[in-house]
């Protein structure tokens, strides 16, 4: 098996030791779209032991240009079906967790136990407010990213360090309010980009190796390839 990992092993941040955490390790990705194909592939291919994928939606044409997990002959299948396949296709040592239910207060306070960390890969605000507020209540780490346009994301939440997602976004915005990846639409690299990121955030933290992106929002622009970092504060106002 460790032959695997051979790349890792003689990292000396990581080493036989710093696998094992891996091995060990339980991460549930949100979402098994464009950010979470990314995200969940590189976990799996790292050696997360126990990673668990959580959808109810069903794979579409219109997904392949940037969710990676599905293909062609996949469409109409459950996204955790289909990537079940694709994880097990790429590292059948480690155990696959499908969770195929909407995410809501009831079943997040069910599932977020299971695991060590949660990465938010979901594409609606209440998803990401709910996850916020579970990931407060039970104490869970997440690493939250988005991406629209040219344009991506990424932060890492450490409950009782630094700000939350509320202290980020306070306020939720109104149905239409802003634009989704349906009506503005998004490069398929971007996603892809942010949610390589969110696994290397998750990785790291399992590691406990690095500096995380608690308190800082990593902002990404394709068109000038650029990346840019904002200071979160933690708001005192923040109704969590």
């Amino acid at each position: 098996m460790m032959h695997r990992y051979q790349r890792h092993l003689c990292l000396p941040e990581i080493g036989p030791e710093g696998q094992q955490r891996l091995l060990q390790s339980r991460i549930l990705v949100i979402g098994a779209g464009g950010l979470g194909s990314a995200a969940a592939y590189y976990l799996a291919a790292a050696g997360v032991g126990t990673l668990g994928i959580a959808d109810f939606d069903i794979v579409s044409t219109s997904n392949l240009q940037r969710q990676i997990l599905h293909t062609t002959d996949r469409v109409g299948q459950l996204k955790t079906d289909s990537a079940k396949v694709a994880l097990r296709a790429l590292n059948s040592e480690i155990n696959i967790v499908t969770h195929v239910r909407e995410l809501t207060k009831i079943s997040m306070k069910k599932i977020f136990p299971e695991y060590d960390l949660i990465v938010d890969g979901s594409d609606n605000f209440p998803t990401r407010y709910q996850t916020n507020d579970t990931c407060l209540l039970l104490k869970k780490p997440f690493v939250y990213g988005s991406a629209i346009g040219f344009k991506g994301q990424v932060t890492f939440f450490q409950p009782g360090t630094g700000p939350c997602y509320r202290c980020l976004y306070p306020k939720s915005p109104a149905d239409g309010e802003t634009p989704n990846c349906s009506t503005a639409g998004v490069l398929g690299a971007v996603p892809g980009i942010i949610g390589l990121l969110q696994a290397l955030e998750a990785i790291k933290w399992i590691l406990q190796k690095g500096e995380p992106l608690i308190g800082r929002l990593l902002l990404f622009d394709a068109l000038a390839c650029q990346f840019q970092e904002i200071k979160i504060q933690k708001d005192s106002q923040c109704i969590c």
